[in-house]
């Protein structure tokens, strides 16, 4: 009798316990269908070029998000909506102005005055030209950029006013040959030609490792600039300087101007 008592206790137990698994499953599953809806709402909001409302969503919900995984998932959109919101023409609150074009104003010009690129002024206002004329209304941003290197992550953030904008994975030197310290970019070029040992390497030549810009700092040598090996991303390869993919150099490229700090940290 004792034995059909514990069999019976025994089982309702076991029982018991699938139950609560399944219970205990699904309430943990609960967050990523909420996390999934919350992401539906941003995707329309951005539809309809809410760049400003999407953010605020996934702002609200990274500060009641558990998860890591769910946190990485917020703040890899609220980046791509930052670039997003700076290549538009709406407003970014303090940190961008309406500017009326002056007359004898030429892009460049409006650009050092506010310490920002013609590429970055073209973009945010659909412009196809350099052609600007007197009366005419443009988005300019008045935040300082600054560029900060992570060699033991193999990452690189823009900061906008300090804060992170956007997270870009790159390689960094072998042995540590990427040196450490502070820094400021003092050229920019677009194609550019390798000067290797014993030879020059044309723009166009597929050994020209450089990529598609070059943004040099104020260490003879050394800077920033895309690849030919996107697969080398991520790791400790290169000869010293920072390298990043083509596509993603070339929106850095876009808006950073000579003169920005860049830090480079071990």
């Amino acid at each position: 009798m004792n034995k059909k008592i514990i069999f019976v206790v025994t089982g309702i137990i076991f029982i018991g316990a699938i139950f609560g698994l399944i219970f205990s499953s699904g309430k943990k599953e609960q967050p990523e269908k909420e996390n999934s809806l919350s992401f539906n709402k941003v995707n329309k909001l951005l539809k309809e070029d809410k760049y400003r409302q999407a953010k605020e969503l996934l702002n609200q919900e990274k500060d009641n998000a558990t998860g890591p995984s769910v946190i990485k998932q917020i703040q890899e959109k609220i980046q791509d909506i930052n670039i997003k919101l700076l290549f538009s023409p709406y407003s970014e609150g303090s940190c961008s102005k309406n500017y009326t074009v002056q007359r004898g104003d030429a892009l460049s010009k409006i650009a050092k005055k506010f310490n920002t690129t013609v590429s970055l002024i073209k973009q945010a206002n659909a412009l196809t030209s350099n052609k600007i004329i007197p009366g005419q209304e443009l988005k300019i941003n008045l935040c300082e950029f600054s560029i900060v290197i992570d060699k033991s992550q193999n990452l690189l953030f823009l900061k906008r006013d300090g804060k992170i904008f956007k997270t870009y994975i790159v390689a960094t030197g072998t042995d540590g040959r990427t040196p450490g310290g502070e820094f400021k970019i003092i050229n920019k070029l677009v194609k550019p030609t390798w000067y290797k040992a014993g030879a020059i390497v044309l723009p166009d030549n597929p050994d020209n490792i450089l990529g598609s810009r070059w943004m040099g700092i104020d260490k003879k040598g050394y800077g920033i600039h895309g690849t030919t090996k996107p697969e080398s991303l991520g790791q400790q390869v290169t000869l010293g300087c920072v390298r990043m993919s083509n596509k993603e150099v070339e929106e850095l490229y876009d808006i950073v101007s000579v003169g920005t700090e860049v830090i480079i940290v071990e």
